[in-house]
């Protein structure tokens, strides 16, 4: 099969022919049709992930056709149209028992604990626990688009975040994460604050419910531009970047006993992230992790998507080939983008 592939962290990527995957006994391999192009895969290019062993094929969010199952799947068959979370769970640890599949204790990810979708099959680990079908009429770069960024803000503003209508809720970093977190909290009915330093972000937010936005390249402290704004604070506050400024301002934003969810990754040279828990205690502020989805918990968001709440397609921006995707990987470092760029592998 083709994929992309690195094997020196940082050093440019290239599209290579490599081997097919076959099934473990628990798993399928999926018929790549769309994958996404995340921050995530940027990171783990860099050397920032330390499950990735080299060399490596990345790629974790995807949607597909089954094209082979092991002798011990149940629930899935070759032609099924399925998605993933980027957290393959083993379906049996504590944890997974309790119905957090998204922490679970022996979790795999494709494109970081081993090879992912950026190529034309996949293998994923425990079929059972973790694919999810991708209904009939839903595009597969609109599935594929779901699987880490739309899922994970979902469970960060509503379920982490719990979010409520007529709340203030702050995003930090508008990308595929933070736009989908917008539009997410408009629809729950909060009255959201983008904040970016991109204008072309901020001018999606807008477009996908946020009712003002805070441009971080003409407001020193957007933090204190927030409280001014909410008269107080946001009563929910997400990090969508992973940047230790916007983890702070996120923090610093609140209003009396808000809520923080950090969502993006804080790789740091020191390996922590200085946070400002002098005011976290002072305003006994709630400070959490969001950490993806459980495929369980799948059916109310999609329901919301096919009903038109939720509008996931818009937020694809770009579609691009798995030939251009080792340059558009290495932009990502000094040009993010906005919105969410899909890779239809055999366009």
């Amino acid at each position: 099969m083709r994929a992309v592939m690195f094997e020196q962290y940082g050093e440019p990527a290239e599209v290579k022919e490599t081997p097919d995957p076959t099934p473990a006994p628990h798993g399928v391999v999926v018929r790549v049709e769309a994958t996404g192009l995340c921050r995530s895969d940027w990171h783990g290019w860099q050397g920032h992930d330390p499950d990735i062993t080299l060399p490596h094929v990345p790629g974790h969010e995807l949607a597909g056709v089954v094209e082979a199952v092991g002798d011990r799947v149940t629930a899935w068959h070759p032609g099924d149209r399925v998605t993933v979370p980027f957290v393959c769970a083993c379906g049996t640890c504590a944890s997974c028992a309790a119905g957090d599949q998204q922490v679970c204790e022996r979790q795999t990810q494709p494109g970081f604990t081993h090879w992912g979708s950026f190529a034309q099959f996949v293998a994923l680990d425990h079929a059972d626990v973790n694919l999810v079908a991708v209904p009939d009429g839903m595009s597969f770069g609109t599935a594929a688009s779901l699987g880490c960024r739309f899922a994970t803000a979902f469970r960060a503003v509503v379920q982490q975040g719990r979010v409520a209508a007529g709340e203030w809720v702050a995003v930090h970093g508008c990308g595929g994460v933070g736009l989908s977190a917008v539009m997410i909290a408009a629809a729950s009915g909060a009255r959201v604050i983008a904040v970016d330093v991109s204008a072309q972000a901020l001018g999606l937010a807008r477009k996908f419910g946020a009712a003002e936005c805070v441009d971080g390249t003409r407001t020193p402290d957007t933090a204190a531009a927030i409280r001014e704004l909410t008269g107080g604070g946001a009563h929910l506050s997400l990090d969508a970047l992973g940047a230790p400024a916007t983890c702070a301002a996120s923090v610093n934003g609140l209003r009396r006993r808000g809520r923080h969810i950090q969502v993006g990754l804080l790789p740091s040279p020191t390996g922590t992230t200085p946070v400002p828990m002098a005011r976290a205690i002072a305003l006994e502020l709630e400070l959490l992790g969001s950490h993806g989805m459980a495929a369980h918990t799948y059916p109310p968001m999609l329901e919301l998507v096919r009903t038109g709440a939720l509008r996931p397609d818009l937020l694809v921006t770009s579609t691009i080939t798995l030939d251009a995707t080792p340059a558009t990987l290495a932009a990502m470092g000094t040009a993010p983008g906005a919105g969410v760029t899909v890779i239809a592998p055999w366009a």
